[in-house]
């Protein structure tokens, strides 16, 4: 919770307020009129992070709208920059890149070759998400994706590791012209939009599924609940609906249509509490864009050749020496989460296995990086 209030001090500051520190998890407020009217809040006022807050404190966390008010306070100041970061001592490069690469690749259709390695800039992107789920709970969260520009290759889990060392580091300096040009130019936003869609869509599914299995339960909790009450209701009713068959006469008659009609009305109460229980437990998912950060990092870039039947192409792949670890391949055709990749005959394209998986509909295995769209046997679509 410090870095929440870290945060919120800096941009009260921002905004002309006086902060200073109230307690061990607190703030004290002095704001000024237009920040009193944005937030609601009293000239002086008293904020709380920590779990326990003193009296006529106003709480300040992560749920709720808060983040929201903060949002718009910023507007779109700070959603996008970009940053040069220098190691704060000389990282040698590896002595063996055979063995480092021996790490990260895995082509079982397809051998390598190491070429050589040279020092250079590539220019990350790191891309933070803020995902909403409403059901009859609430759950919000962050998502950070990151990709290599210069290699294409997804580096989200380098980029985690790399966010504390950069919090830590005091200077932030601007890119230097000659790193720009070094590193290499951007993605077109018809690139960025597909290699991240389909990453997002992942991430967002694997940060929701203890959301979702503990909205699953409590679905199936109240459904067992409701069908248990009106079936005891539904089968009494056809209990004496069975004793009035053998009566005769118009008041055994009346008895029988006035329990029918009970029946009726409970099978119709059950269904319409189903549709309710529908409605509350509907989820209603929302992904936002939060911030874009531009890095230009210092790598040693190993030179790899792939071989392929009577085919070869050359990739590349970054070691980083902030963290001391080399990226993962690119991926031309799939998410590229993990170290296998296969290599398709035509193109060379280097693929996740389901990249060249066989054709669901006539069962003809072919690239997707090839064919994104169709089938080339079938054009059954992809």
């Amino acid at each position: 919770m410090s870095e929440l209030r870290e945060f919120v001090a800096d941009l009260l500051e921002r905004q002309g307020a006086a902060v200073g520190a109230f307690g061990p998890d607190g703030l004290e407020v002095l704001a000024p009129a237009l920040l009193q009217k944005q937030l609601g809040w009293p000239e002086l006022a008293y904020l709380g992070f920590g779990t326990e807050r003193a009296q006529g404190t106003i709480a300040i966390a992560l749920e709720g709208d808060w983040l929201d008010r903060f949002g718009a306070l910023l507007a779109d100041e700070g959603r996008w920059s970009e940053r040069e970061v220098q190691p704060r001592a000389a990282v040698p490069p590896p002595s063996d890149p055979e063995r480092v690469l021996d790490r990260v690749l895995d082509l079982p259709n397809a051998v390598w070759r190491f070429q050589g390695m040279s020092a250079t800039w590539t220019r990350c992107l790191m891309l933070a998400f803020r995902f909403t789920a409403v059901s009859d709970e609430k759950r919000e969260g962050l998502i950070w994706l990151g990709f290599n520009l210069g290699t294409g290759a997804v580096v989200s889990d380098i980029l985690a590791r790399l966010r504390p060392a950069l919090a830590q580091m005091p200077d932030w300096q601007v890119p230097d012209p000659a790193t720009r040009r070094v590193a290499g130019p951007g993605w077109s936003a018809s690139t960025l939009a597909a290699r991240l869609h389909p990453l997002l869509d992942r991430q967002v599914h694997e940060s929701m599924e203890p959301f979702l299995r503990a909205m699953r339960r409590r679905l199936e909790r109240d459904r067992n609940r409701v069908h248990a009450y009106h079936d005891d209701l539904r089968s009494a009713s056809l209990k004496r609906l069975a004793a009035l068959a053998r009566a005769d006469g118009d008041r055994a008659a009346a008895d029988r249509r006035r329990e029918t009609l009970r029946v009726e009305a409970i099978e119709r109460e059950y269904r319409s509490k189903l549709d309710d229980l529908r409605r509350t437990y509907a989820l209603r998912v929302t992904v936002e864009w939060v911030q874009a950060l531009d890095l230009y990092v210092p790598v040693q870039r190993f030179e790899v050749l792939i071989r392929r039947r009577k085919g070869e192409r050359v990739v590349w792949l970054d070691w980083h020496p902030l963290v001391r670890t080399a990226e993962l391949p690119l991926c031309e055709a799939g998410l590229g989460l993990d170290r296998v990749r296969l290599v398709c005959d035509d193109e060379l394209h280097l693929t996740d296995p389901a990249g060249q998986a066989p054709c669901a509909s006539c069962g003809k295995p072919f690239c997707r990086a090839c064919f994104p769209a169709a089938c080339p046997r079938c054009r059954q679509a992809n």
